[in-house]
């Protein structure tokens, strides 16, 4: 399913629906982030998607992460709560959904980097390449967030 992500912009349709997602930073050894190339919008960004019936918040965020990326991780900390009315994301089939998510900090504990419907490609970056990505700036703002280790969870 292709989707559009509206960010500030005027011209946005209005939101229809508000579901709950999970994104993961996740840092190896060497400081290098654990980021995904998405199938829906060519952009890249941090693993993550829609908390299922049945799990909790950082179940979702481990299980998106291995789905995407083929990592398993283990959740460590709580970056943010993100819930900007401002930022939506049309999909193909009609629903506009306002952001809700909340990003996790994980760390990595087993598997190896694949690809998955989600993920046309999956790698870890060194943090002075990431200028060059085409990252959505709600992505930055959690990455930016994570590289802060802020005392304390971002939540607007």
């Amino acid at each position: 399913m292709a989707r559009v992500d509206y960010f500030h912009d005027p011209n946005a349709p209005k939101a229809n629906s508000l579901r709950p997602a999970v994104s993961a930073f996740v840092q190896d050894g060497t400081g290098r982030l654990l980021m995904i190339r998405r199938t829906d919008n060519d952009k890249y960004a941090i693993p993550g998607g829609q908390q299922e019936v049945g799990e909790t918040l950082a179940q979702a965020a481990t299980r998106e992460v291995r789905e995407e990326t083929g990592i398993q991780v283990e959740i460590t900390d709580l970056i943010g709560l993100y819930s900007n009315p401002a930022h939506v994301i049309a999909y193909d089939d009609g629903e506009v959904r306002q952001e809700f998510s909340i990003c996790f900090r994980a760390v990595p504990v087993g598997g190896s980097l694949s690809t998955s419907s989600e993920s046309k490609e999956v790698c870890w970056v060194e943090l002075t390449e990431l200028p060059r990505l085409d990252v959505h700036p709600s992505i930055r703002l959690r990455i930016g967030h994570g590289l802060d280790r802020r005392p304390r969870p971002y939540f607007a």
